[in-house]
Order: C-alpha cells, then sequence, then structure tokens
C-alpha cells in the first residue's frame, strides 16, 4: 500500500511493457456494479481492499483509519465498527483468512477482528533498525501472518498455532538482497504468498522490484520480469498469475504477469491503464472481476466520493 504522497521516494524512470489487448468481459459480469462508493466524507483515501468468499467486501482508509465493509452485489460501503480501532489514524493493508476473520494494519499495530467487529489479536511491531514501524500490508498463510514496513527494510511475522496468533517479531531483513541500497528507501509495499506458504513475494517501491523470498531458508532474490522496472504497490497472486497494481514512477493501473513455476521469472501479459482509476493502490478479485482501490493520495485529502472500481480480470480462463 501507499501512504501519503509526502512519505513517497520514486527513484529512476520506469520502463515498462507496452498495453497488451484485454480479452472480453466473462458472462454475467455486466450484472454487478462497476463503481463501488466507500465514503462521500471528506479525506477518507482509500487504501486496502479484501473481499470474503461470500463477496463481503472490506475497504481500510489511510487518511481516517477507519475500515468500511459492503457487498460485490452492491454499490454502497458502510462503515464497520471494528473495537480498538478508535485511535489509528491511519489503516493501509487488510485481508481476511479463511474462517472470515478480519485481518488489518496501521502504524506499528497489527489487529484481527470477527465479521462483527469484535476484537480477538492486537499485537504490536518492534522497532526497526530506522526507529518506529509503519506497518503496510499483510499476507495470511496456514501457520503465519508476514507484514511488510514501510519505514524499515524489514518483513513482520506473527506465527499461527493452533488458530491463535503469536506474537509478531522481526523476521527478515530483506536489505540481504541488495545490500547497498539506502535502508531508508526499500519503502515495502505490497506482499502475496504462493499456496504452500513457502515462497513470499514483496513489492519494494523504492527499488522498483518485486522481490523473491524463500520461507525455509530466508533466501531473498530479484522476480526477474525480463528488465522491466515494476515498483508494484499492492499485489495478488492467483496460481502463477501475478496481478499488481503500479502508480507512481509508471503508468497508474493493473499490470498482469505471467510466472514461471517456482516464481523467479515472468513476463507481463496485460497492462490495463487510465479510466476508471484515480491513483489506485491496490486490489482484490472475485469471480472473474478485480476490485481496484481509487485513493486519491496523489492530492490529499482529496475529492469525495471515494471508490473502488471493478474491472474483468483479463486472464479468468488461465489454467492456474
Amino acid at each position: 500500500m501507499m501512504p501519503g504522497t509526502n512519505r513517497l521516494l520514486i527513484l529512476g524512470a520506469s520502463v515498462l511493457l507496452a498495453a497488451l489487448t484485454v480479452q472480453p468481459a466473462p458472462a454475467g459480469a455486466h450484472d454487478l456494479p462497476r463503481t463501488y462508493v466507500v465514503s462521500r466524507s471528506p479525506g477518507v483515501l482509500p487504501e486496502g481492499i479484501a473481499i470474503d468468499r461470500d463477496g463481503t467486501m472490506y475497504v481500510s482508509s489511510d487518511g481516517t483509519g477507519a475500515l468500511y465493509r459492503g457487498n460485490v452485489r452492491d454499490s454502497r460501503l458502510g462503515p464497520f465498527h471494528a473495537d480498538g480501532v478508535e485511535d489509528r489514524t491511519s489503516t493501509l493493508g487488510v485481508h481476511t483468512d479463511a474462517r472470515g476473520q478480519v485481518f488489518s494494519v496501521g502504524g506499528p499495530e497489527l489487529t484481527v477482528h470477527d465479521r462483527h467487529g469484535r476484537l480477538l489479536a492486537r499485537r504490536t511491531a518492534q522497532s526497526g533498525p530506522l526507529g518506529v514501524p509503519d506497518l503496510n500490508d499483510l499476507v495470511i498463510t496456514e501457520d503465519a501472518v508476514y507484514v511488510t514496513d514501510w519505514a524499515n527494510p524489514v518483513v513482520h511475522r506473527a506465527e499461527i498455532h493452533d488458530g491463535e496468533l503469536g506474537p509478531m517479531e522481526p523476521w527478515l531483513d530483506i536489505r540481504s538482497a541488495f545490500p547497498q541500497f539506502p535502508a531508508q528507501y526499500w519503502l515495502l509495499n505490497g506482499i502475496v504468498a504462493d499456496r504452500s506458504g513457502q515462497t513470499l513475494l514483496v513489492a519494494s517501491n523504492g527499488t522498483e522490484a518485486v522481490w523473491r523470498v524463500d520461507v525455509a531458508t530466508r533466501e531473498v532474490g530479484q522476480l526477474d520480469l525480463g528488465g522491466a522496472s515494476f515498483g508494484a504497490d499492492g499485489m495478488l497472486l492467483r496460481g502463477r498469475t501475478l496481478y499488481a497494481v503500479l502508480n507512481y514512477g509508471a503508468p497508474s493501473g493493473v499490470y498482469v504477469a505471467s510466472l514461471d513455476e517456482e516464481l523467479r521469472t515472468g513476463s507481463v501479459t496485460h497492462r490495463i491503464t487510465g479510466e476508471p482509476f484515480d491513483l489506485p493502490t491496490t486490489l482484490a478479485r472475485h469471480g472473474c472481476r478485480l476490485y481496484v482501490v481509487n485513493s486519491q493520495n496523489d492530492d490529499p485529502p482529496g475529492e469525495p466520493p471515494y471508490t473502488v472500481s471493478a474491472i474483468d480480470d483479463p486472464v479468468c480462463d488461465r489454467p492456474q
């Protein structure tokens, strides 16, 4: 996820592949809304998104820290009253697990809520090499939650054991992959995991790259996308298909890459830019559609209404 622009540092010019033809919309997609209104209140600046299996949608607010909830069948979202986050001034990453629990991060804090907004767990990250953590995004695997840190070049980890969330601890200093790059400019964003939970992909806006992490060995290497600069914000991994939102340093939009079986190399196959996006930050998938958050974070506080745009998944029928 991408916090406010006063904290962004974009290094170098991004060179990306030309747009390729997007496939026709899957049948039935026209029956659902194309635009979802998160809020009409000033200063919300939506940031993260998660969609549960039943179509329940959660969207976070960078501007206020609030969480919003709706459904893919309804164009309007409303406040999700989550206990214990009233004092959080910014919420970035939000995801749900197989039980429908809602995980979200803001500042140094990770919280877990049930569907009714009851607080189930709260974990605070330890300070990193550069100071207080600024948690950005997360991914949930079978045995852990991994969290990126915008302020430190660190991936944090909280173990899951018998359904209980353990303490959050610094797990990986990602600078081992590129030690000459200044620590304060890594700017870690989106994070995804393969089905086994043994491989992570971590986006770094500062290095304009996606980094592959072997969970067992903590070995870090750069995902090779044919030499293209790829400073992703939010990401989504489905099998060997990587969906990523790019904004600064590239034409804003959704980029789709096809990866090899080991998630080491790949190539960008689709680029969807322009309308209807308004500085998109991340995305979620449900059915054959992609749901993209329009943050308006390039000119905070933005201008209501704050929205999520739904587009057709251009590789819906690709084997995974």
